[in-house]
């Protein structure tokens, strides 16, 4: 499950608030599910938000109530395990906004930008729009809009999989997989990888 959150501003420690969620199933390879709502946060956002994201206070006044939002989504991610595109941004504010209804989110969290950041070094740069570019992945839309970007991060997600099946020659790359990955120090990913790949051989 890859979702994406615009938001208030950078930080739900100090009150920011989640806008808008996006998010997507995948399942064998593909997206077969989607989830969008905007969100509303019961207060004004500034005009640098409304010029990055599209999203105004026209729009979020029409938004139902955030409760009411999340609630809905928590039951769409289930258990699934979940990604995002710097993940620890969308984890905070996940976090945040379900720990405001009394729930918990259950599952662990991947980062497309971390493991970017090891398969990709030669990139420009590692930002989602950058990374999409750079690998010519379908976009969806206006990027700094949730779903959009969720999709996006899926088509990266599952092209990282495919890159590193095709140099490496892993018969499947797992969640966990992905989760080591993204700990191991940049100078030391290929010779994780090739022992990964040689130990999944044998099994």
């Amino acid at each position: 499950m890859v979702l994406d959150f615009e938001t208030t501003g950078m930080s739900p420690e100090q009150g920011e608030r989640a806008i808008e969620v996006g998010a997507v199933l995948i399942r064998e390879n593909e997206i077969v599910d989607r989830f969008q709502s905007l969100m509303n946060p019961e207060r004004r956002i500034n005009s640098f938000i409304e010029g990055f994201t599209g999203i105004t206070n026209d729009m979020l006044r029409e938004a139902p109530k955030t409760s009411d939002v999340m609630a809905e989504f928590c039951n769409f991610i289930g258990k699934y395990p979940l990604v995002a595109h710097n993940a620890s941004f969308d984890r905070r504010f996940l976090d945040a906004e379900l720990n405001r209804i009394q729930m918990r989110r259950q599952q662990d969290f991947g980062c497309t930008l971390l493991v970017a950041r090891r398969i990709y070094p030669e990139a420009p740069n590692h930002k989602l729009e950058t990374l999409v570019k750079y690998k010519q992945l379908p976009t969806e839309g206006q990027f700094h809009r949730a779903l959009a970007d969720a999709e996006m991060t899926a088509h990266l997600w599952l092209r990282m999989g495919h890159d590193l099946q095709a140099a490496y020659g892993f018969q499947r790359i797992s969640f966990e997989l992905m989760n080591r990955l993204a700990t191991v120090a940049k100078a030391k990913v290929p010779t994780f990888l090739k022992k990964e790949a040689q130990e999944e051989s044998f099994f």
